[in-house]
């Protein structure tokens, strides 16, 4: 049975849904079955709501003081579950919240769905993956046209309602690319952070 909650490096992460609405082509879930203090984060079926707030409720955070949505699938593919786990996370635990995220959750959802974000969510992390829209279909291939657009547009939303919104990127990019996402991240108003590839 796959972990819902799992320990990398200082945080709790979330591993909420197996969905994902791209299909990155450095992704980890494509290498290996878990990370950090979790075996599998591959879920048989998808955990009901119920089952992630139990979860949630049981775990002993001592030691941590944020929870971070981010598992083997995209967080906003589970907006309902997302929303009320990181309800939970704040009011009951007295945590923190982040989201690690492809940016295309308005478009799974079929509405701009920041200003709920915004209720309960501290911290956004958007993957950018790539300085353009050519090279993001390419690498993220998401199931969406105009991917990197929408993406963008996402991350301006977040910017308006969430005081800490950061671009993220891995360093398999080149040096010319990365250039390239610090002019975005310049553009933007939105500061990125370099993840180191494992």
């Amino acid at each position: 049975m796959a972990d819902i909650l799992y320990t990398y490096k200082n945080s709790v992460y979330a591993n909420i849904t197996n969905k994902c609405n791209c299909s990155c082509t450095f992704c980890i879930r494509s290498q290996k079955d878990g990370i950090g203090s979790a075996d599998t984060l591959w879920h048989e079926k998808n955990p009901s709501k119920d089952v992630v707030l139990d979860a949630i409720r049981n775990y002993d955070f001592t030691g941590f003081d944020e929870l971070v949505f981010c598992g083997y699938g995209e967080p906003t593919c589970a907006l309902d579950t997302l929303l009320a786990a990181a309800k939970i996370a704040k009011e009951e635990k007295g945590l923190r919240t982040r989201l690690n995220t492809n940016g295309l959750g308005n478009e799974e959802n079929g509405r701009n769905i920041v200003s709920e974000l915004a209720e309960v969510i501290d911290s956004v992390s958007i993957s950018l993956n790539a300085p353009d829209s050519a090279r993001y279909q390419e690498v993220s291939r998401p199931k969406y046209e105009n991917g990197f657009d929408k993406m963008v547009d996402f991350a301006k939303k977040c910017k308006e309602k969430i005081k800490d919104v950061k671009w993220s990127i891995v360093d398999v990019l080149s040096n010319e690319d990365i250039e390239r996402c610090r002019q975005i991240s310049e553009n933007t108003g939105i500061e990125l952070r370099i993840r180191h590839f494992t």
